[in-house]
């Protein structure tokens, strides 16, 4: 029995290793998804299974007999999650933070163009009315351009506050978890002290 407790103990020492790894603060999601994007891991990945649901099995015969580490394979699986959805996340507000850019950029633009259309305009007042008709209807038709910028990057606002809503959500979860998962671990430091 002492021998399937050590390698129990070797195994959840591991994964608090490997689940220490995952949390390093200045190791970043996009970086971790970039490792979990390796080819080695399609490859591995169907003996990874097979080898996750033997581990389970293991510890659920051995929860059976007496107290189980089960908890933690579960919190490692999800912190591995919770890192990839954060790297999906922090890319799609990096893109719609340059979309952003360039509707504000776009509608400086547009408004750098009207200013100098109005000002061409009082400039030419006493010229035709063909004219002024002509330049009326361009000042018209950037002000509508101007008017889709505007609610583009209204748009992209509400988009990057949703995007930034969510990633606090997913790092209030990460934070969550690490809790639970620091719980779990000196609850079971307290047990293997009773046991002793």
């Amino acid at each position: 029995m002492t021998l399937q407790w050590t390698a129990v103990a070797l195994f959840l020492y591991g994964e608090i290793v490997v689940s220490l790894i995952l949390c390093i603060p200045f190791i970043s999601a996009q970086r971790w998804r970039l490792v979990f994007n390796w080819r080695i891991w399609n490859w591995l990945s169907p003996y990874w299974n097979r080898c996750f649901f033997t581990m389970i099995m293991v510890l659920i015969v051995l929860f059976l007999g007496k107290q189980s580490p089960m908890p933690s394979v579960s919190i490692m699986r999800r912190i591995v999650t919770l890192l990839n959805q954060a790297a999906v996340t922090l890319e799609s507000s990096d893109g719609l933070q340059a979309q952003i850019d360039n509707a504000v950029k776009a509608a400086k633009q547009y408004q750098e163009d009207n200013l100098k259309l109005k000002h061409a305009l009082l400039e030419e007042e006493n010229s035709t009315s063909s004219k002024n008709q002509q330049v009326r209807l361009e000042v018209e038709e950037l002000a509508g351009q101007l008017k889709t910028a505007d609610e583009a990057v209204h748009k992209s606002h509400a988009e990057v506050e949703a995007m930034k809503r969510q990633a606090r959500g997913l790092a209030q979860e990460y934070d969550r978890l690490l809790t639970e998962h620091h719980q779990l671990q000196n609850l079971q430091s307290a047990e293997d002290k009773k046991d002793q």
